[in-house]
Protein backbone atom coordinates (compact mmCIF):
# COMPACT_ATOMS: atom_id res chain seq x y z
CA UNK A 1 0.00 0.00 0.00
CA UNK A 2 1.19 3.13 -0.57
CA UNK A 3 2.20 5.20 2.13
CA UNK A 4 1.77 9.18 1.81
CA UNK A 5 2.70 12.20 4.01
CA UNK A 6 2.54 15.53 3.67
CA UNK A 7 4.15 16.39 1.32
CA UNK A 8 2.37 13.25 -1.23
CA UNK A 9 0.46 14.40 -4.23
CA UNK A 10 -2.70 12.65 -5.40
CA UNK A 11 -1.74 11.69 -8.89
CA UNK A 12 -3.73 10.45 -11.74
CA UNK A 13 -4.40 11.46 -15.76
CA UNK A 14 -6.69 13.82 -17.06
CA UNK A 15 -6.66 13.43 -20.89
CA UNK A 16 -3.54 11.81 -20.99
CA UNK A 17 -1.80 14.09 -19.65
CA UNK A 18 -0.34 13.33 -15.67
CA UNK A 19 -1.68 15.66 -12.91
CA UNK A 20 -1.76 15.95 -9.13
CA UNK A 21 -3.17 17.42 -6.17
CA UNK A 22 -1.78 18.18 -2.86
CA UNK A 23 -2.61 17.01 0.03
CA UNK A 24 -4.21 19.49 3.46
CA UNK A 25 -2.33 19.31 6.62
CA UNK A 26 -4.23 16.37 7.41
CA UNK A 27 -4.05 15.10 11.77
CA UNK A 28 -2.44 11.42 10.08
CA UNK A 29 0.51 13.60 9.31
CA UNK A 30 0.82 15.07 12.81
CA UNK A 31 2.56 13.90 15.72
CA UNK A 32 0.27 12.91 19.07
CA UNK A 33 0.43 16.24 20.17
CA UNK A 34 -0.86 16.90 17.16
CA UNK A 35 1.52 19.80 17.03
CA UNK A 36 4.26 18.88 15.15
CA UNK A 37 4.58 16.99 11.52
CA UNK A 38 5.01 12.81 12.41
CA UNK A 39 7.37 12.27 9.70
CA UNK A 40 9.77 14.65 10.41
CA UNK A 41 9.47 16.27 13.64
CA UNK A 42 9.19 19.66 11.94
CA UNK A 43 6.47 21.81 14.45
CA UNK A 44 4.17 24.06 13.51
CA UNK A 45 5.39 27.24 12.92
CA UNK A 46 4.89 29.90 16.13
CA UNK A 47 3.74 33.41 15.59
CA UNK A 48 4.43 36.59 17.43
CA UNK A 49 2.32 39.87 17.44
CA UNK A 50 1.84 43.11 19.17
CA UNK A 51 -1.20 44.52 19.63
CA UNK A 52 -1.52 48.75 20.66
CA UNK A 53 -3.79 51.00 22.20
CA UNK A 54 -3.77 54.46 23.06
CA UNK A 55 -4.07 56.62 25.74
CA UNK A 56 -3.34 54.42 28.57
CA UNK A 57 -6.32 52.88 31.21
CA UNK A 58 -8.58 53.85 34.40
CA UNK A 59 -6.46 51.77 37.20
CA UNK A 60 -9.11 50.74 39.28
CA UNK A 61 -10.97 49.58 36.06
CA UNK A 62 -7.90 47.27 34.75
CA UNK A 63 -5.75 46.30 37.71
CA UNK A 64 -7.04 43.06 39.23
CA UNK A 65 -6.95 43.40 43.22
CA UNK A 66 -4.73 39.77 43.28
CA UNK A 67 -1.96 38.75 41.82
CA UNK A 68 -1.22 35.01 40.77
CA UNK A 69 -3.88 32.91 38.96
CA UNK A 70 -6.42 33.63 41.92
CA UNK A 71 -8.14 36.59 40.68
CA UNK A 72 -11.04 38.59 39.32
CA UNK A 73 -11.77 40.63 35.99
CA UNK A 74 -11.66 43.86 36.90
CA UNK A 75 -15.08 45.43 34.80
CA UNK A 76 -12.43 46.66 31.52
CA UNK A 77 -11.37 43.37 31.64
CA UNK A 78 -14.45 41.43 31.79
CA UNK A 79 -15.33 41.32 27.69
CA UNK A 80 -11.62 38.99 27.99
CA UNK A 81 -13.37 36.76 30.31
CA UNK A 82 -13.58 33.93 27.69
CA UNK A 83 -9.52 34.22 27.38
CA UNK A 84 -8.62 34.69 31.12
CA UNK A 85 -6.93 31.19 30.85
CA UNK A 86 -5.04 31.98 27.51
CA UNK A 87 -3.80 35.59 29.34
CA UNK A 88 -0.74 36.56 31.59
CA UNK A 89 -1.75 40.19 32.86
CA UNK A 90 1.09 42.36 33.62
CA UNK A 91 1.06 45.76 35.92
CA UNK A 92 3.36 48.02 37.95
CA UNK A 93 6.19 47.15 35.28
CA UNK A 94 7.70 50.75 34.87
CA UNK A 95 10.07 52.35 31.60
CA UNK A 96 13.13 53.84 33.39
CA UNK A 97 13.89 57.18 32.51
CA UNK A 98 16.89 57.61 33.21
CA UNK A 99 17.34 61.59 33.63
CA UNK A 100 16.12 61.52 29.39
CA UNK A 101 12.87 63.65 29.53
CA UNK A 102 9.76 61.64 28.66
CA UNK A 103 8.15 62.99 25.64
CA UNK A 104 4.65 61.82 26.08
CA UNK A 105 2.84 58.69 24.40
CA UNK A 106 6.44 57.85 22.67
CA UNK A 107 8.72 57.54 25.29
CA UNK A 108 6.88 54.52 27.38
CA UNK A 109 5.77 53.14 23.96
CA UNK A 110 8.82 52.96 22.46
CA UNK A 111 10.74 52.40 25.34
CA UNK A 112 9.23 49.44 26.04
CA UNK A 113 9.63 47.86 22.50
CA UNK A 114 13.76 49.10 22.35
CA UNK A 115 14.56 48.17 26.05
CA UNK A 116 15.95 52.02 25.94
CA UNK A 117 15.35 55.33 27.08
CA UNK A 118 13.27 57.03 23.92
CA UNK A 119 13.18 60.84 23.86
CA UNK A 120 11.26 60.34 20.45
CA UNK A 121 10.97 58.59 17.66
CA UNK A 122 14.93 58.79 16.11
CA UNK A 123 15.08 55.08 18.05
CA UNK A 124 18.42 53.85 18.72
CA UNK A 125 17.67 50.31 18.26
CA UNK A 126 15.18 47.91 16.63
CA UNK A 127 11.84 47.30 18.16
CA UNK A 128 11.40 43.38 19.84
CA UNK A 129 9.19 42.71 16.71
CA UNK A 130 12.14 42.84 14.12
CA UNK A 131 14.14 41.07 16.63
CA UNK A 132 11.78 38.35 17.01
CA UNK A 133 11.01 38.93 13.06
CA UNK A 134 14.61 38.18 12.13
CA UNK A 135 14.13 34.92 13.56
CA UNK A 136 10.99 33.34 12.85
CA UNK A 137 9.95 35.69 9.02
CA UNK A 138 12.52 34.59 7.29
CA UNK A 139 10.45 31.70 5.78
CA UNK A 140 7.36 33.86 5.17
CA UNK A 141 6.76 35.94 1.94
CA UNK A 142 6.43 39.04 4.30
CA UNK A 143 8.57 39.32 7.31
CA UNK A 144 6.12 41.27 9.09
CA UNK A 145 2.98 42.78 8.57
CA UNK A 146 1.67 46.24 9.99
CA UNK A 147 -1.56 47.79 9.80
CA UNK A 148 -3.21 51.14 11.70
CA UNK A 149 -7.08 50.79 12.02
CA UNK A 150 -7.87 54.21 12.92
CA UNK A 151 -7.44 55.90 9.47
CA UNK A 152 -4.01 57.19 10.53
CA UNK A 153 -0.61 55.74 8.59
CA UNK A 154 0.94 55.43 12.11
CA UNK A 155 3.63 52.54 12.87
CA UNK A 156 5.84 51.71 16.60
CA UNK A 157 7.43 49.05 14.37
CA UNK A 158 10.90 50.32 13.80
CA UNK A 159 14.33 48.63 12.18
CA UNK A 160 16.30 51.83 12.82
CA UNK A 161 16.32 55.40 13.15
CA UNK A 162 13.44 57.30 11.58
CA UNK A 163 12.25 54.14 9.42
CA UNK A 164 9.40 52.71 10.84
CA UNK A 165 7.58 49.37 9.13
CA UNK A 166 4.73 51.51 7.32
CA UNK A 167 0.97 50.47 7.96
CA UNK A 168 -1.77 49.41 5.82
CA UNK A 169 -4.55 51.68 7.46
CA UNK A 170 -7.27 49.78 4.74
CA UNK A 171 -9.00 46.77 4.68
CA UNK A 172 -9.41 46.33 1.14
CA UNK A 173 -5.48 47.24 0.62
CA UNK A 174 -4.30 45.00 2.82
CA UNK A 175 -6.46 42.16 1.68
CA UNK A 176 -5.06 43.35 -2.33
CA UNK A 177 -1.67 42.96 -0.81
CA UNK A 178 -1.55 39.30 0.76
CA UNK A 179 -3.79 38.24 -1.13
CA UNK A 180 -3.91 39.97 -4.29
CA UNK A 181 -1.11 39.32 -6.75
CA UNK A 182 1.40 37.41 -5.66
CA UNK A 183 -0.18 35.27 -3.70
CA UNK A 184 -0.19 31.04 -3.88
CA UNK A 185 -3.13 29.35 -2.80
CA UNK A 186 -1.63 26.66 -0.77
CA UNK A 187 -4.36 24.01 -1.32
CA UNK A 188 -4.46 24.83 -5.24
CA UNK A 189 -4.45 21.78 -7.23
CA UNK A 190 -1.48 23.52 -9.23
CA UNK A 191 1.62 25.82 -9.55
CA UNK A 192 2.89 28.31 -11.49
CA UNK A 193 5.45 30.64 -10.89
CA UNK A 194 4.85 34.37 -11.91
CA UNK A 195 7.69 34.66 -14.50
CA UNK A 196 7.83 38.46 -13.46
CA UNK A 197 8.87 36.86 -10.18
CA UNK A 198 12.17 34.85 -11.78
CA UNK A 199 13.62 37.99 -13.42
CA UNK A 200 12.99 39.89 -10.35
CA UNK A 201 15.24 37.39 -8.46
CA UNK A 202 17.43 37.23 -11.36
CA UNK A 203 18.14 40.83 -11.09
CA UNK A 204 19.44 40.85 -7.71
CA UNK A 205 21.45 38.02 -7.98
CA UNK A 206 22.90 39.40 -10.72
CA UNK A 207 24.08 42.36 -8.77
CA UNK A 208 24.97 40.37 -5.54
CA UNK A 209 28.95 40.76 -6.54
CA UNK A 210 28.66 44.25 -7.09
CA UNK A 211 26.67 44.44 -4.08
CA UNK A 212 30.06 42.84 -2.46
CA UNK A 213 32.56 44.79 -3.75
CA UNK A 214 30.67 47.96 -2.93
CA UNK A 215 30.82 47.01 0.78
CA UNK A 216 34.35 46.57 0.67
CA UNK A 217 35.12 49.78 -0.03
CA UNK A 218 33.43 52.06 1.77
CA UNK A 219 33.52 53.91 4.95
CA UNK A 220 32.20 52.96 8.39
CA UNK A 221 28.70 55.17 8.36
CA UNK A 222 27.92 53.89 4.53
CA UNK A 223 28.72 50.65 5.45
CA UNK A 224 26.29 50.97 8.09
CA UNK A 225 23.65 52.57 5.83
CA UNK A 226 24.00 50.09 3.01
CA UNK A 227 24.00 47.48 5.80
CA UNK A 228 20.42 48.48 6.38
CA UNK A 229 19.86 49.02 2.85
CA UNK A 230 21.05 45.58 1.70
CA UNK A 231 18.83 43.89 4.38
CA UNK A 232 15.50 44.85 2.73
CA UNK A 233 17.19 43.36 -0.26
CA UNK A 234 17.94 40.06 1.57
CA UNK A 235 14.15 39.79 2.84
CA UNK A 236 13.01 40.72 -1.18
CA UNK A 237 15.06 38.06 -2.32
CA UNK A 238 13.62 35.64 0.04
CA UNK A 239 10.48 36.41 -0.46
CA UNK A 240 11.13 36.08 -4.08
CA UNK A 241 12.48 32.66 -3.58
CA UNK A 242 9.63 32.04 -1.98
CA UNK A 243 7.14 32.52 -4.73
CA UNK A 244 9.15 30.84 -6.60
CA UNK A 245 8.44 27.21 -4.22
CA UNK A 246 4.93 25.88 -4.03
CA UNK A 247 3.51 26.71 -0.79
CA UNK A 248 2.92 23.82 2.05
CA UNK A 249 -0.64 23.18 2.10
CA UNK A 250 -2.48 24.27 5.04
CA UNK A 251 -5.36 22.28 6.32
CA UNK A 252 -8.93 24.58 7.37
CA UNK A 253 -7.85 27.33 5.13
CA UNK A 254 -10.30 29.17 2.91
CA UNK A 255 -9.30 31.73 0.64
CA UNK A 256 -11.16 35.61 2.28
CA UNK A 257 -13.13 36.99 0.56
CA UNK A 258 -12.59 40.65 -0.10
CA UNK A 259 -13.60 43.48 2.63
CA UNK A 260 -15.98 46.04 1.36
CA UNK A 261 -14.60 49.80 0.66
CA UNK A 262 -15.23 51.45 3.96
CA UNK A 263 -14.77 54.66 5.26
CA UNK A 264 -11.66 55.26 6.68
CA UNK A 265 -11.85 57.61 10.07
CA UNK A 266 -11.88 57.46 13.62
CA UNK A 267 -15.06 57.38 14.68
CA UNK A 268 -15.00 54.40 16.93
CA UNK A 269 -17.87 52.31 15.69
CA UNK A 270 -15.82 52.88 12.35
CA UNK A 271 -12.47 52.17 13.77
CA UNK A 272 -14.20 48.45 15.44
CA UNK A 273 -15.48 47.65 12.00
CA UNK A 274 -11.94 48.24 10.44
CA UNK A 275 -10.36 46.52 13.31
CA UNK A 276 -12.47 43.53 12.39
CA UNK A 277 -12.17 43.34 9.14
CA UNK A 278 -7.96 43.59 9.43
CA UNK A 279 -8.28 41.02 12.67
CA UNK A 280 -9.63 38.58 10.07
CA UNK A 281 -7.41 38.85 7.26
CA UNK A 282 -4.17 38.89 9.58
CA UNK A 283 -5.76 35.68 10.69
CA UNK A 284 -5.61 34.00 7.93
CA UNK A 285 -2.48 35.45 6.69
CA UNK A 286 -1.01 34.00 10.10
CA UNK A 287 -2.93 30.82 9.47
CA UNK A 288 -1.50 30.43 5.73
CA UNK A 289 2.16 31.62 6.57
CA UNK A 290 2.16 34.37 4.32
CA UNK A 291 3.93 35.88 7.73
CA UNK A 292 4.81 35.17 11.23
CA UNK A 293 4.73 38.96 12.53
CA UNK A 294 1.90 40.89 12.94
CA UNK A 295 1.97 44.78 14.47
CA UNK A 296 -1.69 45.72 15.52
CA UNK A 297 -2.27 49.26 15.80
CA UNK A 298 -6.05 50.50 17.07
CA UNK A 299 -5.44 53.69 18.02
CA UNK A 300 -2.39 55.80 18.35
CA UNK A 301 -0.45 56.72 21.24
CA UNK A 302 -2.03 60.36 21.10
CA UNK A 303 -5.05 58.38 20.56
CA UNK A 304 -7.53 60.16 17.36
CA UNK A 305 -10.44 57.99 18.46
CA UNK A 306 -14.38 59.64 18.68
CA UNK A 307 -17.56 59.10 20.09
CA UNK A 308 -20.03 58.88 16.99
CA UNK A 309 -21.05 62.98 16.50
CA UNK A 310 -18.47 64.40 17.94
CA UNK A 311 -15.04 65.89 17.10
CA UNK A 312 -13.17 65.80 20.55
CA UNK A 313 -10.82 62.70 20.39
CA UNK A 314 -9.87 59.98 23.21
CA UNK A 315 -6.56 62.49 23.57
CA UNK A 316 -8.36 65.50 24.12
CA UNK A 317 -10.63 63.94 26.97
CA UNK A 318 -7.76 62.68 28.80
CA UNK A 319 -6.90 66.40 29.28
CA UNK A 320 -9.86 68.18 29.46
CA UNK A 321 -12.75 66.05 30.81
CA UNK A 322 -13.22 66.58 34.92
CA UNK A 323 -13.44 63.71 36.99
CA UNK A 324 -17.21 62.33 37.48
CA UNK A 325 -17.22 62.95 41.32
CA UNK A 326 -19.90 60.02 41.57
CA UNK A 327 -17.40 57.22 39.43
CA UNK A 328 -13.88 58.87 40.67
CA UNK A 329 -12.57 58.59 37.20
CA UNK A 330 -13.35 60.48 33.68
CA UNK A 331 -16.36 58.83 32.28
CA UNK A 332 -15.67 59.48 28.64
CA UNK A 333 -11.92 58.56 28.84
CA UNK A 334 -13.36 55.34 30.49
CA UNK A 335 -15.79 54.26 27.92
CA UNK A 336 -12.68 54.63 25.16
CA UNK A 337 -10.45 52.36 27.82
CA UNK A 338 -13.76 49.94 28.24
CA UNK A 339 -13.78 49.64 23.87
CA UNK A 340 -10.63 49.57 23.45
CA UNK A 341 -10.28 46.19 25.66
CA UNK A 342 -13.73 44.94 23.50
CA UNK A 343 -11.31 45.37 20.42
CA UNK A 344 -8.66 43.41 22.17
CA UNK A 345 -11.12 40.68 22.54
CA UNK A 346 -12.33 40.33 18.85
CA UNK A 347 -8.89 40.13 17.70
CA UNK A 348 -8.40 36.88 20.05
CA UNK A 349 -11.55 36.07 18.53
CA UNK A 350 -10.36 35.94 15.10
CA UNK A 351 -7.12 33.95 15.77
CA UNK A 352 -8.77 31.46 19.01
CA UNK A 353 -11.96 30.78 15.61
CA UNK A 354 -8.81 29.14 13.71
CA UNK A 355 -8.54 25.30 14.19
CA UNK A 356 -4.76 24.34 13.89
CA UNK A 357 -3.26 21.16 15.41
CA UNK A 358 -4.87 19.62 18.54
CA UNK A 359 -5.78 23.50 19.33
CA UNK A 360 -6.11 26.86 17.54
CA UNK A 361 -4.17 29.25 15.82
CA UNK A 362 -4.37 31.04 18.99
CA UNK A 363 -2.28 28.53 21.00
CA UNK A 364 0.03 28.71 18.23
CA UNK A 365 1.12 32.85 18.77
CA UNK A 366 2.57 34.97 21.45
CA UNK A 367 0.43 38.12 21.44
CA UNK A 368 2.12 41.29 22.96
CA UNK A 369 -0.50 43.97 24.10
CA UNK A 370 0.17 46.92 25.58
CA UNK A 371 -0.70 51.09 25.98
CA UNK A 372 1.71 53.99 25.78
CA UNK A 373 1.27 55.13 29.46
CA UNK A 374 -0.66 54.03 32.15
CA UNK A 375 -2.58 57.70 33.13
CA UNK A 376 -3.03 59.60 29.75
CA UNK A 377 -3.61 62.46 31.50
CA UNK A 378 -0.37 63.04 33.47
CA UNK A 379 1.63 61.11 30.57
CA UNK A 380 2.62 58.63 33.38
CA UNK A 381 5.07 55.78 32.02
CA UNK A 382 5.04 54.07 35.27
CA UNK A 383 2.46 50.68 35.49
CA UNK A 384 2.14 50.30 31.52
CA UNK A 385 -0.44 48.08 30.97
CA UNK A 386 0.62 45.31 29.54
CA UNK A 387 -0.62 41.61 28.45
CA UNK A 388 0.42 38.25 27.00
CA UNK A 389 -2.16 36.10 25.39
CA UNK A 390 -1.80 32.60 23.40
CA UNK A 391 -0.04 29.74 23.98
CA UNK A 392 3.07 29.96 21.83
CA UNK A 393 3.19 26.29 20.96
CA UNK A 394 3.67 25.30 24.63
CA UNK A 395 6.23 27.40 25.27
CA UNK A 396 3.91 30.03 27.91
CA UNK A 397 2.33 29.95 30.71
CA UNK A 398 -0.85 32.29 30.88
CA UNK A 399 -3.73 32.46 33.17
CA UNK A 400 -2.21 34.96 35.80
CA UNK A 401 -1.80 38.18 36.92
CA UNK A 402 1.34 39.93 38.05
CA UNK A 403 2.47 42.97 39.67
CA UNK A 404 5.84 44.40 38.54
CA UNK A 405 6.68 46.55 41.81
CA UNK A 406 8.03 49.18 39.49
CA UNK A 407 10.61 46.47 38.35
CA UNK A 408 11.21 47.65 34.23
CA UNK A 409 9.16 46.53 31.66
CA UNK A 410 12.24 45.58 29.83
CA UNK A 411 11.82 42.00 31.80
CA UNK A 412 8.54 41.54 29.61
CA UNK A 413 10.82 42.18 26.47
CA UNK A 414 13.56 39.76 27.65
CA UNK A 415 11.37 36.84 28.11
CA UNK A 416 8.95 37.32 25.34
CA UNK A 417 12.12 37.24 23.00
CA UNK A 418 13.45 33.96 24.68
CA UNK A 419 10.05 32.35 24.51
CA UNK A 420 10.53 33.28 20.83
CA UNK A 421 13.51 30.87 20.46
CA UNK A 422 16.08 34.50 20.39
CA UNK A 423 19.41 33.65 22.45
CA UNK A 424 19.26 36.79 24.31
CA UNK A 425 20.22 36.81 28.37
CA UNK A 426 20.36 40.25 28.46
CA UNK A 427 18.80 43.09 26.96
CA UNK A 428 18.13 46.91 27.08
CA UNK A 429 20.31 49.73 28.20
CA UNK A 430 20.72 51.78 31.53
CA UNK A 431 18.16 51.55 33.85
CA UNK A 432 16.27 49.49 31.39
CA UNK A 433 18.95 46.89 31.43
CA UNK A 434 18.34 43.33 32.57
CA UNK A 435 18.58 39.79 32.54
CA UNK A 436 15.83 38.80 34.59
CA UNK A 437 13.19 36.71 32.62
CA UNK A 438 9.66 36.54 34.23
CA UNK A 439 9.92 32.59 35.02
CA UNK A 440 6.02 32.51 35.58
CA UNK A 441 5.98 33.17 31.69
CA UNK A 442 7.90 30.37 30.74
CA UNK A 443 7.01 27.12 30.18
Amino acid sequence: MKKFNRRSLLRGALNGAAVGVALPVLNMFLDDSGKAFAATGQRIPVRFGTWIWGCGYIPERWIPTATGTDYTLPADLEPLAPYRDKLALFSGFDVKLDGVPNKPHITGCLGFRTGIPVPNENVKAPTLDVLIGDVIGNSTRFRSIEVSTSGIQRSYSFRAAGSPNPSEISPLALYQRIFGEGFQDPNAASFTPDPRTMVQKSVLSAVAEDRRQLMRTVGAEDRQRLEEYFTSLRQLENQLALQLQPPAPVKNFTMPEPPPEIELDSEMEHVMEIHRLMAGLLAKALQCNQTHVVNVLLSDTTSNLRRPGSTTTHHTLTHEEPVNPELGYQEQVGWFATRSMVAWREFLDALDAIPEGDGTLLDNCLILAHSDCSIAKSHSVEGIPTMVAGGAGGRIRTGFHMAGNADPISRIGLTVQQAMGLPVERWGTNAMETNRVIPELLA
